[in-house]
């Protein structure tokens, strides 16, 4: 999608706000959703929520294709993010669940290289795709890659849920998707219109629903974020950490493409093809980086992985019409590569084992949701700010001051980002391996074991009536 936004504005006469929203539309519903989604996939079924998310994603994706207006773009693309949020924490929730403790670090590691092969293929695929005339096809591609997915997830992965999931928070979905439209439309509206009465209005809109989505978590019996999520230290700062490191790598990702292609003077396909170092990185070094970071501790993977990621940053400020292809933006995408497959896997292994297995399903989801919640507001807010508005995108000497700037802040981030992950994990023990002391267990048995230590690599109920009923 990134590849092809400049012959998308092109095609359809469309400003950079309105190629904003084709990328922010999808985010929006996305980040929106995607906690409900992880409550469903925990109620009705990991496999059943994953299959329909994809079954979406692919309806969604022809009718993008087919669309005649950006707007019509935007609206298909906001389907899109539904099968999206379908997805997403229901991957990971199926991973978690069917694999054994001491098995997933490496699991996890896999699942970041695939998972970042594919981010960093779609750009190559999509320029080769547009090098066939039309951007419309990097939308129809998705068709047999979901035939296929479909009837491999049919055959080979099995059914998982939550037994103990309760109600759903529909209440509180609705709050949060109306927090983040209104939030995304006065970030977008108000550096080019800060006086605008609808720019405002959706910033006042947006804070009461914020307000409201808090007010009602805290009362309701079903909430979308779980007492024990906010009281793990773990969890929290990891998706502090997560916050600003999507956010950062959503606007470069954006930027950093038009600009090989508006200022660089790249073809599609050869901006796509200098994202290939990353895959073939990810692919060989993600595996290992997740069973290393099980073996010492993710400490020093989640605050080196950031810094690198901020020097690739630092060094797109040199991009400009000559640079080299060779000499320059392979070396810049090594160095992102290695910053990402040393960071993906340890931050997605400690998102999900800073709590108890029983809410996998939640806790892939809010990790989720925060990733994509910062590629949204970051989107929406940043290129605004540096004076990305228009057609600047299409126009290299106008696209330059404004690159630069995001470049800095966007590396400055990644180099917070590290910092407090060096502050913040300085030991992590994950949830599942943790000893379960004799004091958590009811009377009587908590007097017989006084002292002692119950180890398991399971996660066991610490509730009197389970005792009861096993025991």
């Amino acid at each position: 999608m990134t590849v092809a936004l400049p012959d998308i504005g092109r095609d359809l006469g469309a400003s950079f706000a309105s190629l904003q929203w084709t990328v922010t539309g999808y985010t929006l519903s996305l980040a929106s959703l995607i906690l409900l989604a992880g409550g469903l996939g925990d109620r009705y079924g990991r496999k059943r929520i994953f299959l329909l998310g994809v079954a979406g994603f692919t309806f969604a994706s022809v009718l993008c294709a087919a669309v005649p207006d950006v707007g019509t773009l935007i609206g298909a693309r906001i389907l899109q993010g539904i099968g999206g949020a379908l997805m997403a924490p229901a991957s990971m929730a199926i991973l978690q669940s069917t694999i054994a403790p001491g098995d997933r670090p490496r699991a996890i590691g896999t699942w970041s290289g695939f998972a970042g092969i594919a981010g960093v293929l779609a750009p190559f695929v999509g320029g080769w795709l547009l090098s066939l005339g039309s951007w419309r096809w990097i939308f129809l591609i998705n068709v047999p890659v979901a035939v296929i997915v479909l009837v491999v997830t049919m055959r080979h992965i099995p059914e998982t849920r939550d037994d103990e999931s309760s109600g759903m928070d529909w209440g509180g979905s609705a709050l949060a998707l109306v927090t983040l439209a209104a939030a995304t439309y006065a970030l977008t509206a108000i550096p080019a219109n800060p006086g605008g009465p609808g720019a405002l209005a959706s910033a006042l809109v947006a804070v009461a629903a914020g307000i409201g989505f808090v007010c009602y978590e805290q009362r309701t019996t079903s909430p979308m974020l779980p007492a024990l999520l906010r009281k793990s230290r773990s969890f929290v700062s990891i998706n502090v950490i997560t916050f600003i490191v999507y956010g950062a790598f959503g606007v470069f990702s954006l930027i950093f493409t038009i600009a090989l292609e508006t200022v660089a003077g790249y073809s599609p396909a050869e901006a796509g093809s200098t994202l290939l170092p990353i895959t073939i990185i990810s692919l060989a070094l993600s595996p290992s980086s997740g069973k290393l970071a099980a073996r010492v501790g993710p400490r020093w993977q989640l605050t080196i992985g950031p810094v690198l990621c901020g020097a690739a940053a630092l060094m797109a400020l040199q991009i400009k019409p000559d640079t080299g292809y060779w000499s320059w933006v392979i070396p810049l995408e090594c160095v992102f590569g290695l910053g990402t497959a040393t960071m993906v896997a340890p931050l997605t292994s400690v998102a999900l084992s800073s709590l108890p297995g029983g809410h996998v399903g939640v806790a892939s989801a809010v990790n989720n949701a925060v990733a994509r919640g910062a590629a949204l507001l970051w989107i929406a807010a940043l290129p605004p700010l540096v004076g990305l508005t228009g057609a600047s995108y299409a126009q290299s000497e106008a696209f330059q001051p404004g690159y630069r700037l995001a470049c800095v802040i966007c590396a400055a981030a990644l180099f917070v980002a590290g910092a407090v992950a060096a502050a913040v994990f300085r030991n992590h023990t994950p949830c599942d391996r943790r000893p379960l002391v004799a004091r958590s267990l009811p009377h009587p048995l908590s007097r017989q074991l006084r002292g002692a230590k119950v180890v398991s690599t399971f996660s066991i109920p610490h509730r009197p009536d389970f005792w009861r009923r096993n025991l």
